[in-house]
Formats: structure tokens, C-alpha cells, sequence
């Protein structure tokens, strides 16, 4: 973990990919990083690499180091290089392993026995009589969580490489195979993930000549990458429908197969079954939309394929001693398959299909780039130390997309288009190109070293780009960084031996964001509008063309302006090494689609409307330290990040964004002055202990409150005092963006032993539980419920429970800090143990190094918060917001690191 960039999976679903974040949220449209992989820019993250094909990765966080990426680096840049050949021998690697997953907690659900004593308790408090005779009688009844997961899923990995070379040529070649089921429904083959990768990296001396003056070395190489995914999923992080979502919700009581089968299916044909035959039960509408998870979990899901190839090559010419000129070409080709089909079922009134269907989807997308550098590198005297560089590059995206659906499928073992007897002409097909995206740069950059002791660096950077006018298209992004290496100073010279280095570091630059999709400066025309055409208003409608969303000529680029400044100490021979840095990081001209009245129609065009501001702290320690044959290190990072959206662009200042359960509200919104997103609520302030506490709680003209409330109740805050307790008294109440982020690394070694650990931790972070429909007052509860207030003095926080939806009149279960906890956590991510087997025992078999080990991932996690995971990064903003989010697996498996 590198300080300044958080790294979370966006679930814990086989598959899902990270969410990576370089100092803070930088803009409202997209804060993704640039990724360079060898040279290219590719889209849609790094997971298609296989992680064992990577040499290292860089992280550019600052405007000064990622302006040469100008266009493209105002979220940060992190650069990807994979592991190259080298001189010497052919050596073959294989490394495997394979391991188990479970669930690192499962959530605590209310099993029969206590969901009846509740119902009972809720109808009870309401007046009526209770619905179950005997709740005791249910016993455990049916845990749906536990009957959804898949225990022990298997997850291997297999990679194999060769590498080589000699002083002409290297070579390395590599290939893998990783398979991953999912904790929730992998059994079931509904989320699961595989990968195949085949990599080829190659580098070529033509000729070396350093004797001569003019035209001394050239150097050629290649890289190209293939990966195939295939991956099913599921619905995560959802209350509506999803499998986990109904796993949460559904009661106890009910059961998980039929009771009376022959009953069910005289009704209700199309019943799901399992593999024996047996008819899953039916969930009644009293659950909302919300089926038996398990039987959705027999039902077919969608395949979807990903096929990646990213390709690159450059040469190098060194023309005369210090002066290179170097051209690269890439290109980038993702495919994306989506194939699916349904047949007919009933669930429920809200899930059924009395047809069946199959459809099919494919996207391509392509990109390609062009670079071409100057640099040269020379000195004046024995001090002046300069590298001159110029550069150009142009950069191209383009895609299309077909999708064809037909209608009754002949035989569901043989799920095809051409497999239906649905008329040819009366299946649906649509599909078009993307429109392209160019970006043409041009860039210089002049370093000066004087003696190691003064270093200066100016970048500058002119970009076009076809997402803006003519007018508008081109943009200069500059930046500068000096550096002063203190202890290099004459007047240093006496310092103490232990005092090895200290260097003090600015800059300042400016980089550019154009990620708002091809020519968004204006609108395409769409044929959807419908009027009246002929004389006296006698012709049929016609379809009629109209744009399809305003337009904005004046739509230029978003703007970061970063500020850093920082100090590198080095002390004891550098076994302690540290870093502080503090950043000023203003986004300006946000690319957000503009706020206009709702009855001008049509889409909202795309302007610079709003403004960002990220600033904070960082530090990286690290001790290490060789004792004879035992060596450990032990480092730690931290950021500390204030987000605040300084304009949004729209009259208001505000805009609300998440709605969940229907009548719950608004939780989640964008204010000015305010973190983006944060939560949004009532203020409470404990619970009504008695119903004359409840009658005294007025306004200064002694008017009731909350009118409705009785003992038990939630009590809100009027906060702003105008004697009414209504929206206006919605405040922030939390916010999903941690304070401070930390990481921990642990190493250690003993002749053959090797011992790591990774630790992450957040803090200052909240998390919004969203996971009760509380507009269904039958769901199941998580019995953290079971603290809720039953008479006086019983709580302070959890309201009495009512069969009415969300908590009757007084609106108890209304979105407020009720359901807002702490979320930060510590979570030992990873925890390794290997054994090198000594050489002497492995060259008997021609083996040069044999390592094998045990590994352990999320092996434990301290948290206040009660929910499945405090890690909850969908993003947007839904930040922090648990509707039942997928969790991350506790993994535990062995492997074996073989090289020849």
C-alpha cells in the first residue's frame, strides 16, 4: 500500500475488480486513476494482468509527476511495468496454489423462534393480538444466509513463465490460469470467475557501438498481452431483489422447499425446482419483490466474456552520446460477450415469465497510440546536469456494439438465437458504432541537477481533444518541481554519520480530466418524438427527430491544480527511511451534466459547473535491519485526506442523490462546503422513555413535536428551531469517506523462513445500514434488534417495534443517524509463511529453488460495525452505504513457488 491511495474491492464478488482512489475524490464524474501498462494507456483497470507478470507499479500522485500524462492525470497516474527478460540461462517458474473461502463473518439473522417472539412483540405493541400461538415451536427454522453461501469455496491459480536472454536479446514468456468461486451462489455457478492470460515480453540490441560518435545503439522490443475472463454474477449490493438482500429479509419460518409439492406445481407449473426435482417454496407478496434466494439461484444467469489484447512496441536510437530518439506504438482491443436466456417460472406475482428468451451482446472497443521522443542529456562543467525531452502523441478510441434477442427457446440445453421457433422476423436486433475519441499532445520537459544538490524540473503540455469545440479543444498544462538535497551541502559535511540524507521537495502543477464520452460539446438527433403530419391533422403519427440533449459549445476542459511539498529523511545507512508530504490538490470546471427546469425536456447538456478541493497529509517510515541470518522490516504508511465540494453548480448548492425502501428518504447528498457524498437525515436524540416525556416535548408555543409519538419512539431534533420537525430539519449525519487511512507492513526472514503481514485500517469513516426494508414490516432482523426498547430504561437507541411500515406514524425507521455506525476498522489482509528449501537438497533434481507456503487472506477484522463487511466502496454516491453488500471471502490456501 502506497500512502495517498486507497485500494478497495468494489465487492467481494469473483470478478469485481477495485476501486482505486489517489488522493481523495477529485471530481464528481470520474475520480478513476490513469493506468500506463508498459507504455500504453489501457481502459478498464489492470486486473486483466496476471499479477505475477508484474515487475513493479509506480504511483504518480502529485500534479508535477503526472504531467507528462497532462490530459489524462488529474486523478493520479499509476504506472504499470511487467517483468522483462534478462541476460543469462533459460530458467522455467511455476508457481501454484489453491485455497479455500468462507465468509469472515456471518451476519446474525433472528432465527424462527426469536422472528415470532418480535412479530408477536410488534403486533402486540400496536394492540392486536399475537400471530403466533407458539413461537417456541419454530425452533431454529431456516437460516436463508447459510442456505445462499457456498462453504468452502475452492479458488486455484496456476502461472508458469520462462525468461532468458543474452547481451543481443531477452525474452519472457508467461502464462496462467486462476479460478474463483463465489462465497454467495458459487456452488450454483452463479459467481464465479476465471481467467486465462498468455503474455510475451521481448528485447532486442540491433547494434551497440559506443566507439563511434554517431549512430551508436538501437534497441527494439515488443510486448503483447492476451487475457480471457468469463465471469458470473450476481446481484450485489441491493435491497431490491438481490440474492443477498433476500437472504436478509425473508422470514425464518418459511420454508425452503414446498411443503405440499404436488399442491404447489398443480398451481404453479413453472415452479423452480433444484436437481432432484423438488419444487422451491413460494414467497408471498408480503415480502415485497423479494423471491426465495435460492430458488433464483437455480434459475439460468447471464455469461459474460471478455477477450483483451494489448500490444505495444518502441525503438530506441541513441544518435549521438546523451541524445535518443524513441517511438512507440500501442493498441489496445477489448471484446465483451454477454450471452443469456430465460425460461418460463414463477416465483412469485412480482417474479414470473410465462415465455422464455435468449439474447446476446457484443462491444467492441479499440484504442491505439502513437509517441514519438526527443531527449538529450548533457552537462556543463562538472555540476550543470541537464535532460531536454520533447514528445509528441496521438491517442485514438473507438467501439461498436450489435445485441440480438429472439423469443421461444426449442430445446434450454441448446440456449441460441438460431435455436427458437420465433419468426426470423420478429426478433429484435439494435446495434451502432461508438463515436471515436482523439487526443493529438505535444509535451517538453527540461531536468537541471547541480551537483546533486539542487534539482529543478519544467513540464509543459498542449492537449486536443475531440470532446470539445474547435474552440475549446485544446488546453496548456504545465507544472514545475524543485528539489534541494540538504545533506549534499558543504555546510553539512560535519553532520553526525547517522544522518544520511534529507531532501526537501515542491511543486506545483496543472493537470487536465476530458472523460465526459466523444463530442459531449454537442447532441446527437434521435427519432422518437411523435406529432401529427398532413393537412387538418388527418395523417397518422409520424416519428418525429429531435435532439437529444442541448448542446454547449463553451464545454472546455476540467482543471486539478495540485500543490505539494515534502521531505525524505534517511538515517542509520538508510535502515530508517521517511517521508512526509503535503498536498493542495483544487479541481476546477468539473465536467458535470448541467442543472436546467424540468420542463425545458430532453437530456441535460454537459458543462464546467462545479469546483472540488482535496488537501492533506501523508507519511511513509520503514526500518530495516539485517542480524546475521536474520533480517525483518517493518513499515508503516498514513493519509490524511479533508474532501470538500466547493461548488456544485447549481442553483441550490445542493443535490440529492440515494433514495432507498421508497418512504425512507433521501441518505445521500452533495452540499457546498460539504465532503462529497455524505449522509443525510434527522438528528436523534435517544428514545421517548415514557408516554408523558413524549406529551412534553413542544415547541416554544407549546405545540407537540412529534404529535405521534408515544413511549418507545424515536426522538428527532428540531434542529433548525422554527417549532416544526419536518425536512428542513435533515442535516449530515455521516459520511462513507474515511479521515485517515493507514497501512502496515511486516516482513521478516530466517535462513529459509520468510514471514509477511499486511495490515489496512481506516478511520473517521461511517456506514449507513440500509439493509432492513423497513417499509416491510415482516422481513427478518439481525438480532442486534433484539436491544430495542421495551420499556423504560430497556434503550436509548433502538426504537420499539410496530407492525407498521417504517415504524408507524412517528416515522421512526425515516432516514437518520439510527442507522449510521462507525466504520472503521483493521483488517489483516494478507499473512504469509514460507520455507526455501536449502539448494543443496533441491539441484538433485535439477530444481534451483523450491519454496513452498501457507497463506492467509482477511484473516481477521476488528470492527464496531455489525454488518457483513466494513469495506463498502461501490463508489458514486453510494459510498458507505450497506444494502447488503457482497462481502470480501477469508481466504486460506497453500502453494508452491518452482523455478528451474
Amino acid at each position: 500500500m502506497v500512502s495517498g491511495v486507497t485500494i478497495t474491492p468494489s465487492s467481494g464478488q469473483p470478478g469485481s475488480g477495485t476501486r482505486v482512489r489517489v488522493r481523495g475524490i477529485g471530481t464528481i464524474n470520474d475520480s478513476n486513476p490513469l493506468y500506463i501498462v508498459d507504455g500504453m494507456p489501457v481502459t478498464g483497470g489492470i486486473e486483466y494482468i496476471n499479477p505475477a507478470d508484474i515487475e513493479s507499479v509506480e504511483v504518480l500522485k502529485d500534479a508535477a509527476s503526472a504531467a507528462i500524462y497532462g490530459a489524462r492525470g488529474a486523478n493520479g497516474v499509476i504506472l504499470v511495468t511487467t517483468r522483462q527478460g534478462s541476460d543469462g540461462k533459460g530458467t522455467i517458474s511455476y508457481n501454484g496454489s489453491f485455497g479455500i473461502q468462507n465468509p469472515w463473518r456471518m451476519p446474525s439473522v433472528l432465527n424462527a423462534t426469536q422472528y415470532a417472539l418480535i412479530m408477536n412483540e410488534m403486533n402486540m405493541n400496536m394492540g392486536q393480538a399475537p400471530v403466533y400461538d407458539d413461537p417456541y415451536s419454530y425452533g431454529e427454522g431456516t437460516n436463508w444466509v447459510k442456505a445462499v453461501m457456498n462453504p468452502n469455496a475452492p479458488v486455484v491459480d496456476h502461472q508458469l513463465s520462462v525468461t532468458g536472454g543474452n547481451a543481443k536479446m531477452n525474452y519472457f514468456l508467461s502464462g496462467s490460469y486462476f479460478y474463483q468461486e463465489g462465497i454467495i451462489g458459487g456452488n450454483y455457478n452463479h459467481s464465479n470467475y476465471s481467467r486465462v492470460t498468455l503474455r510475451a515480453n521481448n528485447n532486442y540490441t540491433v547494434f551497440d557501438h559506443k566507439d563511434r560518435s554517431f549512430l551508436q545503439t538501437l534497441r527494439l522490443g515488443t510486448n503483447i498481452t492476451y487475457s480471457h475472463d468469463n465471469s458470473k454474477s450476481i446481484n450485489a449490493n441491493s435491497e431490491y431483489g438481490s440474492v443477498l438482500g433476500c437472504a436478509l429479509s425473508l422470514s425464518p419460518i418459511l420454508p425452503l422447499y414446498a411443503e405440499d409439492p404436488e399442491a404447489l406445481l398443480a398451481e404453479h407449473p413453472t415452479a423452480i425446482r433444484d436437481s432432484e426435482g423438488r419444487p422451491f417454496s413460494i414467497v408471498g407478496d408480503q415480502f415485497a419483490a423479494m423471491p426465495n434466494p435460492v430458488a433464483m439461484l437455480h434459475q439460468p444467469t447471464d455469461d459474460y466474456f471478455q477477450d483483451k489484447i494489448v500490444a505495444g512496441g518502441y525503438a530506441e536510437l541513441e544518435i549521438i552520446r546523451g541524445l535518443k530518439l524513441k517511438s512507440s506504438v500501442g493498441a489496445d482491443l477489448l471484446i465483451i460477450k454477454d450471452d443469456g436466456y430465460s425460461i418460463p417460472f414463477y416465483m412469485n406475482s412480482n417474479h414470473q415469465s410465462d415465455g422464455s428468451e435468449v439474447w446476446s451482446t457484443i462491444s467492441r472497443g479499440f484504442s491505439w497510440q502513437v509517441e514519438n521522443t526527443l531527449s538529450y542529456a548533457f552537462t556543463l562543467g562538472n555540476a550543470h546536469n541537464f535532460t531536454a525531452l520533447l514528445g509528441q502523441s496521438a491517442y485514438s478510441h473507438s467501439g461498436a456494439y450489435v445485441s440480438g434477442t429472439s423469443y421461444k427457446i426449442r430445446n434450454v440445453e441448446q440456449p441460441y438465437i438460431d435455436a427458437t421457433d420465433q419468426d426470423s422476423n420478429m426478433r429484435s436486433a439494435s446495434g451502432s458504432p461508438d463515436p471515436y475519441s482523439r487526443l493529438a499532445s505535444f509535451f517538453a520537459r527540461l531536468s537541471y541537477n547541480y551537483g546533486e544538490r539542487y534539482m529543478l524540473e519544467l513540464t509543459g503540455r498542449v492537449d486536443g481533444s475531440s470532446n470539445f469545440s474547435p474552440a475549446n479543444k485544446w488546453a496548456f498544462f504545465p507544472s514545475a518541481s524543485i528539489g534541494w538535497n540538504i545533506t549534499n551541502e558543504p555546510f553539512m559535511a560535519g553532520r553526525p554519520q547517522w544522518f544520511e540524507r534529507a531532501k526537501l521537495r515542491v511543486s506545483y502543477g496543472v493537470n487536465g480530466n476530458q472523460n465526459i464520452g466523444s463530442f459531449a460539446y454537442t447532441s446527437m438527433m434521435q427519432g422518437i418524438a411523435g406529432y401529427m403530419l398532413g393537412v387538418d391533422n388527418m395523417t397518422a403519427i409520424a416519428p418525429g427527430i429531435i435532439p437529444r440533449a442541448y448542446s454547449n459549445a463553451d464545454l472546455k476542459w476540467e482543471e486539478s491544480s495540485q500543490f505539494d511539498a515534502g521531505i525524505d529523511i534517511g538515517l542509520w545507512n538508510n535502515q530508517l527511511s521517511l517521508s512526509l508530504d503535503y498536498y493542495d490538490k483544487r479541481t476546477n470546471g468539473m465536467l458535470m451534466t448541467m442543472s436546467l427546469p424540468a420542463y425545458i425536456g430532453n437530456n441535460l447538456p454537459w458543462g464546467n459547473v462545479g469546483n472540488m478541493k482535496n488537501s492533506g497529509f501523508e507519511f511513509d517510515i520503514t526500518w530495516k535491519q539485517q542480524l546475521g541470518d536474520f533480517g525483518y522490516s517493518i513499515g508503516a504508511n498514513g493519509s490524511y485526506n479533508k474532501n470538500v465540494l466547493i461548488k456544485l453548480g447549481n442553483e441550490t448548492g445542493y443535490q440529492n442523490y440515494d433514495a432507498v425502501h421508497g418512504t425512507l428518504g433521501t441518505i445521500s447528498r452533495a452540499e457546498n462546503g460539504e465532503p462529497f457524498p455524505f449522509f443525510w437525515g434527522y438528528k436523534t436524540d435517544g428514545l421517548f422513555q415514557s408516554d408523558v416525556e413524549a406529551m412534553a416535548y413542544v415547541n416554544k408555543d407549546g405545540e407537540r413535536l412529534q404529535p405521534y409519538a408515544s413511549a418507545g419512539d424515536v426522538k428527532f431534533v428540531d434542529v433548525n428551531g422554527d417549532g416544526v420537525i419536518d425536512d428542513e430539519d435533515r442535516v449530515k449525519i455521516g459520511k462513507g469517506q474515511p479521515d485517515w487511512t493507514f497501512g502496515i507492513n511486516l516482513s521478516a526472514s530466517w535462513k529459509g523462513i520468510d514471514l509477511s503481514a499486511n495490515f489496512y485500517s481506516a478511520l473517521g469513516c461511517d456506514i449507513f445500514d440500509a439493509t432492513r426494508r423497513a417499509d416491510y414490516p415482516l422481513v427478518n432482523m439481525q438480532t442486534y434488534v433484539l436491544g430495542r426498547w421495551t420499556g423504560p430504561g430497556t434503550s436509548n437507541r433502538l426504537p420499539k417495534l410496530t407492525a407498521e411500515a417504517d415504524g408507524g406514524k412517528n416515522q421512526n425507521w425515516r432516514s437518520s443517524d439510527l442507522m449510521v455506525y462507525d466504520g472503521s476498522f483493521l483488517r489483516l489482509r494478507n499473512l504469509t509463511l514460507g520455507y526455501t528449501l536449502p539448494e543443496r537438497w533441491t539441484r538433485k533434481a535439477l530444481i534451483s529453488k523450491l519454496r513452498v507456503y501457507l497463506n492467509a487472506e482477511n484473516l481477521f477484522t476488528l470492527t464496531s460495525y455489525h454488518g457483513m463487511d466494513p469495506e463498502i466502496s461501490s463508489g458514486g454516491t453510494s459510498l458507505g452505504i450497506d444494502k447488503g453488500v457482497y462481502p470480501q471471502a477469508r481466504t486460506l490456501s497453500a502453494g508452491i513457488n518452482l523455478t528451474f
